[in-house]
Parts: C-alpha cells; sequence; structure tokens
C-alpha cells in the first residue's frame, strides 16, 4: 500500500506530547508508604531510568539510582534482570547501602528482577507470591495465573491461602489472552514480566511493579525476605536451555512427554511438565528460538540431580531418536 502510495485523502494535525507527565502523576498517585524505606533501583542504563526518576522524586522513600542515564551500549552490563550476574552491582549497592530490597529493571521496561536486603536473587515465581499474598488479603478467592516454568510453591501457596492458581503456556499474548478469559487479578512469568490486573490495567509495567514491591515492603515493616521466610525450602535449577533444530523441537517434547506418560503423573498444557514424588522437571520447546527450554525442582539436592539426570537422559534419546 505504500508503495502503490494507496492512501486515504484528508487533512490531519499533528502535535507532541510528553506523555511521561501524565504517567508520573497517576501512578505517583497511587502510592503513599506506611514508612520510608531504602532501595536500591537497578535501570540497567535502558528506557525506564528518567522517567523512574521522575516518580522516585514524588515518592517517599530513600532511593540510590544505579545506571539511570538511557545507553544502548549497556556499558554496565546488559540489562536482563533473571540472569545472577547482572545483579551484582544491584546486590552490592544493597547491602552498602544498607537497603530493605533492590530492584532491577530490563532494557525496554516491562521486567522486573529483586534482591532481599542480604543480596540474594528473588526470581520471578517467588515475587509472584510476595503480589498474590497481598492481593488475596483483600480479595479473597482471587485468581492468579503463573507459567509452567513457576515453583510449585505458587500454586501451592496461592490455594492454601484461598486463591485460585492456574498454569498456563509461556508467552505474553498467550498469558494476556488467559488472564481475560479468567478474569486474574495477576499473571507473571519466571522472565519478570508481572501482569497487575489489581489497581492497574493488567499489563506488564516494571515501573509499576516495582512501586508495588516497594509498598508491600514498606506496609510490612519488614525487609523483603521476610515476606517469604515461611516457605517450605526446595531447590531449584534456573531456565536451562539446550539447542535443538526448530524442525525437530516439538516432535522431541513429543516423544519425551510420552516416555514420561505411563510411569508419571504429567501436565501438557505446554510441553511437558512431569511430577516426581517430591519434585518436578520441565521439557518444553521455546516458541521463539530453536532450543528446549528445561527447569527442574526438588525437596532436596540429591533429588534435584535425580530428577534432572532421568529427564536429560530421556531427552538425549529422544533427540537421537527425532
Amino acid at each position: 500500500m505504500i508503495d502503490r502510495h494507496d492512501f486515504l485523502a484528508g487533512a490531519g494535525s499533528e502535535q507532541a506530547v510528553d506523555v511521561a507527565d501524565a504517567y508520573v502523576d497517576e501512578i505517583a498517585a497511587q502510592f503513599h508508604f506506611a514508612r520510608r524505606i531504602r532501595v536500591v533501583i537497578d535501570a540497567g542504563n535502558g528506557t525506564g531510568g528518567p522517567v523512574m526518576h521522575r516518580l522516585l522524586e514524588k515518592l517517599d522513600c530513600e532511593a540510590t539510582e544505579l545506571f539511570f542515564e538511557m545507553d544502548g551500549h549497556f556499558p554496565n552490563h546488559h540489562p536482563d534482570p533473571t540472569v545472577p550476574e547482572n545483579l551484582n552491582a544491584l546486590a552490592a549497592a544493597v547491602r552498602q547501602k544498607g537497603a530493605h530490597l533492590g530492584i532491577a529493571i530490563d532494557g525496554d521496561t516491562d521486567r522486573i528482577g529483586a534482591v532481599d536486603e542480604k543480596g540474594n536473587v528473588v526470581y520471578g515465581d517467588r515475587l509472584m507470591i510476595v503480589y498474590a499474598r497481598e492481593i488475596l488479603s483483600r480479595k479473597p478467592g482471587a485468581t492468579f495465573i503463573g507459567e509452567v516454568k513457576c515453583s510449585q510453591l505458587l500454586y501451592d501457596d496461592i490455594r492454601k491461602r484461598g486463591g485460585n492458581a492456574i498454569m498456563w503456556r509461556t508467552g505474553h499474548s498467550l498469558i494476556k489472552a488467559k488472564m481475560k478469559e479468567s478474569h486474574a487479578e495477576l499473571a507473571g512469568e519466571m522472565s519478570g514480566h508481572m501482569f497487575l490486573a489489581d489497581r492497574y490495567y493488567g499489563f506488564d509495567d516494571a515501573l509499576y511493579a516495582a512501586c508495588r514491591l516497594m509498598e508491600i515492603v514498606a506496609q510490612s515493616g519488614q525487609p523483603l525476605s521476610a515476606q517469604l521466610a515461611d516457605l517450605p525450602q526446595t531447590f531449584t535449577t534456573p531456565e536451562i536451555r539446550v539447542d535443538c533444530a526448530d524442525d525437530v523441537k516439538f516432535e522431541v517434547v513429543r516423544r519425551v512427554t510420552e516416555r514420561f506418560r505411563g510411569t508419571h503423573s504429567i501436565l501438557d498444557v505446554d510441553g511437558v511438565r512431569v511430577l516426581f514424588p517430591e519434585g518436578w522437571a520441565l521439557v518444553r520447546a521455546s516458541n521463539t528460538q530453536p532450543v528446549l527450554v528445561m527447569r527442574f525442582e526438588a525437596a532436596t539436592p540429591e533429588l534435584l540431580d535425580q530428577y534432572r539426570s532421568e529427564t536429560e537422559e530421556a531427552v538425549a534419546e529422544a533427540v537421537a531418536q527425532a
């Protein structure tokens, strides 16, 4: 249509508007912290820094800003808050400042990462527990959506507190459609996308999610680690990505699914989540890359190694046959 100049005729006008003013005013007006907390925020030289700075000027907190200048060369670290080494500067600053928590924002400001006051990483599925507990305190029976990579602790904790927990497929559009269908108050992914519909519009805004996390810590009177101190201990791997050609990756997952179907309970909403007596294993094909994604959780390190070994053996056999 552009090549043919096939445009509608008509008159129009154009004006430039700084939407950040309205955004900052609306977000800041929501938050009145119960106490003044210390927080370190790492914007990773991404797009969120300048707007987060304006937000922090309106919020009652003691904030330390790291890498708030936008720079697409990312001179300090890659702005992916799910990679632990990208959180090293944040964790060090949190410990140095005696902060109650640290928050990291990704490059395009739709994902959030966090560390507690000791500098320990709090992954996306555990952050969801923090948000869900607060929401359930006001909205009993609320619905929440997690993806297949999330810890079983998330689903168990929501149900224990009377909430409705749904395990769903990974992916922005898939999660958003399920949220609309189920009227969920919150959906989230391990990658740090937090789709908050409670008190907000249901999309993944890292700056708003940061404010909500700061609010929870401020209201509680305790640091971030205390929000999860009562959870049972489990042992998990990070997300493990294994190269696998696009033309066979789904067949590999199908073969792994059939391998375990007769001997284990499985969930096949997205790939296969194999349920072991004291843990689980996930194998799924990436929707966007030639890789298999795996993750494991178990009650002990020994069981974690056992479940992982058994699953990786099944994957290797499936790859050889595909």
